[in-house]
């Protein structure tokens, strides 16, 4: 595509041009799927939710709210990052209600997530501190949301924040510090 293409259909399909979404879907879907297969790549086999199921969900939520003024491809991709999160979060209470212990549970900030049963109390405090990062420090929050959560490489956050690689990174370690003392902490 050229570059702006995904911007503009973004634009159309936000003022109700079909063609545009149907386009757009065909365009972004590869992409999101991408993000997801990378979030839940070291998943088992056989998992309830699975990466299509993740994207589908996450794009029906994003098509799904009144009408967005997409600026670029980049706030979207950001709101799909923040989507999944949602997404990966309701999964994760939904699957942990019946099972509540208030045993304390060692949260590790690796690269990427996997999203097994076992590991589902991690994303629920995961996100409870990431919010009271976003307090403090927004982009600190935006990138620990879109490795983390989203799966996105240091490039490719950087690409979409139009910051430096070297600023993802210490925002990275930064953000990881903080949040590893506020999960160890939790009561």
């Amino acid at each position: 595509m050229e570059p702006g293409e995904i911007t503009r259909l973004l634009r159309e399909a936000a003022h109700g041009d079909a063609a545009s979404e149907a386009r757009l879907l065909a365009e972004i879907y590869p992409e999101l799927l991408r993000l997801a297969r990378r979030q839940m790549g070291r998943e088992r086999q056989g998992h309830t939710l699975q990466p299509s199921a993740l994207v589908n969900e996450a794009y029906l939520r994003l098509t799904g709210r009144e009408t967005v003024d997409w600026k670029n491809r980049s706030q979207f991709f950001a709101a799909a990052s923040k989507v999944m999160r949602r997404v990966l979060v309701d999964h994760a209470r939904e699957k942990n209600a019946a099972k509540r212990s208030g045993v304390r549970v060692q949260v590790e900030l690796s690269e990427d997530l996997a999203i097994s049963e076992d590991r589902l109390d991690e994303i629920l405090q995961v996100d409870e501190a990431l919010d009271r990062l976003a307090g403090i420090d927004d982009r600190q929050s935006k990138i620990v949301e879109l490795r983390f959560f989203g799966g996105l490489t240091e490039v490719e956050i950087a690409d979409l924040l139009d910051v430096s690689v070297r600023t993802v990174k210490r925002d990275w370690s930064m953000a990881r510090a903080w949040l590893h003392g506020e999960i160890a902490g939790a009561p």
